[in-house]
């Protein structure tokens, strides 16, 4: 009982395709979180912070100054 399967010949490889209804929604879900890492980073703990304190600031601390974020 042997079956023997043939390997695609360099001239049969077709890259697959994705259609844009089943990349639309990870499109939406990678942009939503970057832009919330985003407040995050640039949070300044202020009037428009989410969480109360300095916690979010002094853990993004060192990546604001790397990014050019202001906080001093």
């Amino acid at each position: 009982m042997s079956q023997s399967a043939e390997l695609p010949v360099s001239g049969d490889v077709s890259l697959p395709t994705i259609p844009v209804r089943e990349f639309a929604p990870w499109t939406l879900f990678f942009s939503l979180l970057a832009v919330l890492v985003i407040f995050f980073v640039s949070a300044d703990q202020g009037a428009i912070s989410i969480p109360s304190g300095n916690a979010i600031h002094e853990w993004v601390h060192d990546g604001r100054h790397l990014l050019g974020y202001p906080c001093h």
